[in-house]
């Protein structure tokens, strides 16, 4: 007997203890191709299916080579909470973007948990529709090419993505994801090509990331909270920007955006550098708990800027008077060039002034001049040395 219970403890322990078994689905068993021309986007499904469907931890691959893939939606819940989506080789869109970029997406992982994707490239071969677009021509609004949404405990390890149509990696309704060493480009002057997108989302970390691209690097929407941004370079590009924000909402009211950090970044011939951008309408939000840290500015357009006057083409801005609330921002240790005198630029609404701006420590120069703050319904305090002189 004492035999027995003895056997059945030792099972039982290798059963709640020992490391499950990880079950492998390659997409070349699936029916993928790796030719670039065969759309191996049922394929991927199928493999997805069978990994989502395991009751311990998978991991579907993606071997060398290049796989077309028309168009993939990934849906959860999954039976387990680790799922590895690891990829040796690249994934390409289709190049036909008049009927691809009116899709608004290529590949999208919807409420999933416990998915980590590692590796490989992501090719948007977005560069006809930015012709199209730059142009003047009539074109589709083109597709993000990666967007995790309504998921949570999320890791994007070591993916490259190029030439995405528009947004490269879009992060929304999402709980706990780390994007991390990821390498992302597009040309300088390709139109919405933003790197990162955050929106509706809490506890998301960006580390050491490469980004350059036409648009934003990092772009902040509503709803974000708990982000953390740590050595990611930028350039070509616009910067590192919350918002815009106050154009939409529900009724005149637009989730804020609260508890964010950017550090140790580094900006090269860029428009703008670390950016908080508003809208001039009545919708009403807010910006508060921002901290910009150890920043190194190469010859950027706008290093330090707050615009909450902003409105293209003077359209859709019935009074010019943003209603989003920003409060308690902190620069601290930004230094480097600026490529224009205006080296800080506090453009604040009349209506909704930003306060608890605090400067410390800031270094930035223009050419051989001094260069200027300007500062506009600003308010908060600069301590150190603040060069160029504060105007808060």
């Amino acid at each position: 007997m004492a035999k027995l219970i003895t056997l059945f403890l030792l099972k039982l322990f290798l059963l709640c203890f020992l490391p499950r078994s990880n079950a492998v689905y390659d997409v070349l068993n699936f029916g993928a191709k790796a030719d670039g021309k065969t759309d191996s986007a049922q394929a991927f499904l199928k493999a997805w299916t069978a990994a989502c469907g395991s009751s311990s931890p998978a991991t579907l691959h993606v071997p060398a080579g290049s796989f077309l893939l028309s168009q993939a939606t990934f849906n959860g819940p999954c039976k387990n909470t680790a799922i590895k989506f690891s990829i040796h080789g690249t994934i390409a869109a289709p190049s036909n973007y008049t009927k691809f970029g009116a899709s608004g997406k290529w590949i999208v992982f919807d409420d999933v948990e416990g998915v980590t994707i590692s590796g490989g490239e992501l090719d948007g071969r977005g560069a006809d529709l930015w012709t199209c677009k730059l142009d003047g021509r009539s074109c589709p609004t083109g597709a993000t090419s990666l967007t995790f949404s309504n998921s949570k405990n999320i890791v994007i390890d070591g993916l490259a993505s190029v030439n995405s149509e528009l947004y490269h990696i879009v992060i929304l309704g999402c709980q706990g994801v780390r994007v991390q060493g990821v390498y992302i480009t597009a040309a300088g002057n390709s139109p919405n090509t933003d790197g990162i997108h955050v929106q509706m989302s809490t506890g998301v970390s960006i580390v050491q990331a490469t980004i350059k691209t036409g648009d934003d690097c990092i772009s902040i929407g509503p709803g974000t909270s708990n982000l953390w941004i740590e050595r990611v370079f930028c350039g070509p590009g616009h910067g590192i920007s919350i918002g815009s924000l106050g154009k939409e909402g529900q009724g005149l009211q637009e989730e804020g955006v609260e508890n964010v950090t950017v550090k140790s970044v580094v900006f090269a011939g860029t428009q703008n550098g670390v950016r908080i951008k508003t809208w001039a309408t009545d919708v009403r939000g807010y910006v508060k708990g921002v901290v910009f840290f150890n920043a190194l500015m190469r010859n950027v357009q706008n290093p330090i800027i707050i615009d909450q006057n902003y409105c293209p083409g003077n359209k859709n801005c019935p009074d010019q008077n943003s209603r989003v609330g920003i409060s308690h921002v902190k620069y601290k240790n930004i230094r480097g060039t600026s490529a224009t005198k205006d080296a800080v630029n506090f453009d604040c609404s009349p209506s909704n002034p930003c306060n608890g701006i605090r400067l410390k420590n800031i270094k930035l120069t223009y050419q051989n001049e001094q260069a200027k703050s300007k500062c506009k319904h600003a308010y908060g305090i600069a301590t150190g040395s603040v060069i160029p002189p504060s105007c808060l």
